[in-house]
């Protein structure tokens, strides 16, 4: 493929972090972190287009950073009604934090894909329930053959009027799922797809353990809804891969990529979630390898608090061989 290219949709937020070890950052996260990655493997040898909407004030510095990657176009990191989300990240172990959203991006619309609408891969990574619109991804299912990832992470959160960030159930859930190829989530946030239509309040108990029973009856709703892949993120184990073949549920485990010390997990998911659309690329039915690719780029993610974990192609398959071979 000739100078293949990726969209990577969602917010920019200006992050202020503090680690399950006590250590404070401020940087951008989210679609940063897949761009910069997909950038590193890429080395100039494709196109990868962030979409996103940020603060008047933010709009330099994030095009100032982005800037010095590889295949990086920024025309479309626009701040034309002066919106972008800022986010306050309290990590209270390794995997669980405390969120408050202080700003708020305005959704991306159709009109903010019309001119990438070539891309071989549109890569969705929002936070929150109100940042892509549906009419979005029916845009470009019509007008495009590009492979559409979205990640469960937005409509599974909202924020309150206070701004702080809560669980809610994906409740329009089958009004996305025909237009979403690869559905990428986590095991909390697979409990807020798989619901009853009725339940009482104290049956809502907080996700115990690794309790999974659900995610079978979970991926065969989606794939019949027409997604070709469910892929849920099991923390540090690695993940489940779900697809029908011939009409029957296929489930796949891939296990993760061992790290020896955990330093942040700030955009670990969003970095899975360039990991898939890098692995898919070249091969739209592989979706083992392509968790293989996202479970590297999630692990190096851990790695550090900069953007330097991210790795060339060569050192990253590299990881891959010795963790897979």
């Amino acid at each position: 493929m000739a100078n293949p290219k990726i969209g990577v949709l969602g917010p920019i937020p200006r992050d202020h972090i503090v680690t399950y070890k006590g250590e404070v950052s401020q940087k951008y996260g989210c679609v940063t972190h897949p761009v910069i990655a997909l950038s590193r493997l890429m080395a100039g040898e494709g196109t990868v287009i962030p979409v996103t909407h940020v603060r008047k004030k933010d709009e330099g510095p994030i095009k100032k950073m982005l800037a010095v990657y590889k295949g990086v176009v920024l025309d479309h990191i626009t701040s034309e009604h002066d919106q972008g989300d800022v986010i306050s990240l309290k990590f209270v172990d390794q995997n669980n934090r405390m969120e408050k959203q202080t700003a708020v991006m305005d959704p991306i619309l159709p009109s903010d894909v019309e001119l990438i609408i070539d891309c071989d891969v549109f890569v969705f990574v929002p936070i929150t329930d109100f940042e892509i619109a549906l009419d979005t991804l029916k845009y470009i299912k019509a007008n495009s053959d590009g492979l559409i990832i979205f990640d469960a992470h937005g409509p599974t959160n909202t924020m309150s009027v206070l701004g702080e960030r809560h669980k809610k159930f994906w409740v329009d859930r089958d009004q996305w799922l025909p237009y979403i190829d690869v559905l990428k989530m986590n095991l909390e946030e697979s409990r807020c797809i798989w619901f009853e239509k009725e339940y009482q309040a104290e049956e809502l108990t907080p996700l115990e353990g690794h309790f999974t029973g659900h995610l079978r009856l979970l991926a065969q709703h989606c794939l019949e809804q027409g997604t070709k892949a469910l892929i849920v993120t099991m923390d540090a184990e690695g993940c489940m891969i779900y697809t029908l073949e011939e009409g029957k549920l296929v489930e796949k485990f891939v296990s993760s990529v061992k790290v020896d010390h955990v330093v942040d997990t700030t955009g670990c998911g969003d970095s899975f979630a360039g990991g898939l659309a890098y692995g898919l690329l070249y091969d739209r039915a592989n979706y083992v390898r392509a968790a293989q690719y996202a479970n590297a780029l999630g692990a190096l993610r851990t790695q550090g608090t900069g953007f330097d974990v991210f790795k060339s192609l060569k050192e990253t398959e590299e990881l891959i061989a010795a963790n897979y071979s």
